[in-house]
């Protein structure tokens, strides 16, 4: 399939995005994506999270393809057009690394969350801690770690009670690696993703693109996270959220309204996609 001109493509992260951080799904969003599809245009989800944890409801907006995984695996339509998982080297240096010290994290392969046991009862606490009265409780499907097939890990995401957790593995593990902060709504201490050197939302976004035929100048990029910031890189256009981190608004080229307040939807909008 070739993008032509008049047709964009839009890549959409999730958690803080589409998504209020695991609790909701504004109208306005639904409303944004299913009509910019219906003018022609392209979306895709473009998010950390793999495949199999992707919530139901943005799940049901439909979408044409998605990038997960933080740039580790890539779909348009039913055809897998991307799919890099770590070396199993690369999986058990990181796993002794947190153990070492100490650090909780859970693994992600395409299809599945792996975590241990305190990893699934932070998870029912975020969840709790972050849902309203009315909000259904939708608590992540976090599989035994001793389950996860080493051959099939994609990135892994760590939460510390250490504040400055994310530099120490920059520094640690930056080589191989590529660590960045991560957007977990945590009380306290830090939490990060972890993926190859090389691996991110952009290296998946201008693949994706060569396979559709499409430049990136005709490409949108919206987020709100740190690995968020090589996708504003290669898309022609690369906005921000209104709840994103002013450090990263500033990379971006420009700045739509907030996740709660109809900031999807304001994007698409001015950019005369709906």
């Amino acid at each position: 399939m070739t993008v032509t001109p008049a047709r964009r493509i839009v890549f959409l992260d999730v958690d803080g995005t589409i998504l209020d951080h695991g609790t909701s799904v504004a109208a306005s969003t639904v409303e944004a994506i299913t009509s910019a599809r219906r003018a022609g245009h392209l979306v895709y989800l473009c998010t950390g999270r793999s495949a199999g944890d992707i919530h139901p409801e943005v799940r049901a907006i439909g979408f044409d393809g998605a990038i997960t995984n933080g740039g580790a695996f890539a779909t348009s339509g039913d055809e897998t057009v991307l799919a890099r998982t770590m070396p199993v080297e690369a999986v058990t240096l990181l796993t002794d690394y947190f153990n070492e010290h100490g650090i909780h994290y859970f693994l992600q392969s395409d299809a599945r969350v792996y975590g241990g046991r305190r990893v699934r009862e932070m998870f029912v606490e975020l969840v709790h801690r972050l849902r309203s009265g009315t909000d259904p409780l939708i608590v992540p499907n976090v599989h035994e770690l001793s389950q996860a097939d080493r051959t099939q890990i994609a990135k892994a995401v760590f939460m510390s009670e250490s504040p400055g957790m994310v530099a120490q593995l920059q520094t640690d593990l930056g080589e191989h690696f590529h660590v960045v902060p991560g957007s977990m709504p945590l009380p306290g201490g830090s939490n990060g993703e972890v993926g190859m050197r090389g691996t991110t939302k952009g290296s998946a976004i201008l693949h994706l693109l060569d396979h559709l035929g499409a430049d990136p100048a005709t490409a949108i990029g919206i987020g709100d996270s740190w690995n968020d910031v090589e996708m504003f890189e290669v898309c022609g256009i690369g906005i921000a959220m209104g709840n994103a981190d002013p450090e990263l608004q500033a990379l971006a080229d420009e700045v739509t309204t907030s996740v709660t307040a109809d900031g999807v939807y304001n994007a698409f909008l001015r950019h005369g996609l709906l």
